[in-house]
């Protein structure tokens, strides 16, 4: 009986994430479904962006402001403003690209004064000194980046929902939601978000860092936002394969969904985030101001595979991250997975870590000046080891001063359908998180 048991609570589980309503028998099957797809709201209950009103996103959007979209342009055209719409997205869709669709290099959006050369050996700490870049050169790849950002970025308005058919891919597009509210995004992957002209700040940890200014997802002062399986991937284009220029990785990526200035009811469920190093950020800096009483979000259902650090990292909110299944296959470069920031409340319940050999369970938990974090139900499988349940807080409070405290302090109550035993969950998680597997 328990085993039956728990097979009934899986697959009712695999049902909840892959549910759509079925397609009227007098309509064509696949339009209709489709169409149903894109209207389905956030269930309720589930997650943060359920709280108050939840969050619908288009499904109200009468049929003239139901789009197909094949290009940038469309795309940035058809999630402008706030008044409702379904915007579907077709084939692969390239940011770095020019109004006609043609692809642009990054030798393309540079200013004519600009070199990647020239720019290194300008500001080499050895000759320049640890003080930000300035001067004709440093504009000059301020130019370049403005160049590239007016196609890349694309900005999404309120009453929005997004969604991929038939395999639907954003290549370079830095999806960026700013003062919105009400935005659903699925069944769409995500991939290599980059910058082409990364800023150098020589004062960013002991030795300067490069950083990138494209996420794949920014939500910034933002309200009641899905975003629901999806894919994330730097696919040929991965942080392990970048250069290294004044001695420190050339950082062309940023996070793979950022939620921060103040952003608030957020459920992120069911996606695949890979080999990424910045994935997930939520808070914006350790100075109090928007983010306090703000940042409620939800993190479930998801595989986070080869991501380096944050997992989520978080400052300040109320943060449940339950139901997530983690794959760490190698110690280096791998950072840590939860962030504990500054005034942060990580509540983390019943998620699964698969470590390959040499990977540390003290590792997983990261102290970034936060004091508290609750964690419960945690299983992990070390190398070949048959997985066992763990305690990841207490592993990391054996071999670190100060110790953070157990007990972040609230207790989730917004959930959809049960939460599952760590080992059921990395099922569900490894059958259904991603793109494409939304029926339509």
């Amino acid at each position: 009986m328990r085993f039956r048991s728990l097979a009934a609570v899986v697959a009712g589980a695999m049902l909840v994430a892959l549910a759509a309503p079925a397609a009227a028998a007098s309509a064509p099957a696949a339009g209709l479904l489709a169409e149903q797809i894109a209207r389905q709201v956030l269930p309720a209950g589930d997650g943060w962006a359920a709280e108050g009103a939840g969050t619908t996103g288009g499904a109200a959007a009468t049929p003239e402001n139901v789009f197909y979209v094949d290009d940038r342009d469309e795309l940035a055209a058809a999630v402008a403003g706030t008044t409702p719409a379904i915007v579907f997205v077709r084939g692969t869709i390239h940011g770095n690209a020019d109004v006609s669709g043609a692809p642009l290099s990054c030798a393309q959006f540079a200013d004519p004064a600009y070199t990647l050369d020239g720019f290194l050996a300008a500001y080499d700490p050895a000759v320049w000194g640890r003080v930000a870049p300035s001067g004709p050169l440093e504009e000059a790849r301020v130019r370049s980046a403005a160049n590239q950002s007016a196609r890349v970025r694309v900005n999404v308005g309120s009453n929005k929902t997004i969604i991929g058919v038939r395999g639907a891919r954003l290549n370079g597009v830095f999806l960026r939601l700013d003062g919105s509210a009400n935005v659903i995004i699925r069944n769409l992957t995500h991939e290599d978000s980059r910058d082409c002209f990364p800023v150098w700040s020589p004062t960013d940890g002991e030795t300067g860092n490069w950083n990138a200014a494209y996420d794949n997802i920014w939500v910034r002062n933002s309200q009641h936002v899905w975003i629901d399986h999806n894919t994330f991937t730097d696919a040929d284009n991965p942080d392990s394969a970048q250069p290294l220029y004044f001695g420190r990785p050339y950082q062309v990526h940023d996070g793979q969904t950022d939620i921060t200035n103040g952003s608030n009811f957020v459920t992120v469920s069911y996606n695949r985030f890979t080999n990424h190093d910045k994935t997930m950020l939520i808070g914006s800096t350790n100075t109090p101001g928007a983010d306090v009483g703000a940042l409620k979000v939800t993190v479930h259902h998801n595989e986070f595979d080869g991501s380096v650090q944050r997992a989520p990292r978080v400052r300040f909110g109320q943060v449940d991250v339950y139901n997530n299944l983690y794959r760490v296959p190698v110690a280096d470069p791998f950072e840590y997975s939860w962030g504990v920031g500054v005034q942060s409340a990580i509540h983390a319940e019943n998620n699964y870590f698969a470590l390959g050999a040499g990977v540390s369970p003290d590792a997983i938990v990261f102290d970034w000046g936060g004091t508290v974090l609750t964690e419960k139900g945690t299983w992990v499988r070390s190398g070949r080891s048959l997985p066992r349940p763990a305690n990841l807080l207490a592993a990391y409070n054996e071999t670190h001063d100060p110790d953070i405290a157990g007990d972040a302090g609230w207790t989730p109550t917004l959930r959809a359908g049960p939460v599952l035993p760590a080992p059921a969950a990395a099922l569900v998680v490894e059958l259904c998180a991603g793109a494409k597997r939304l029926p339509i």
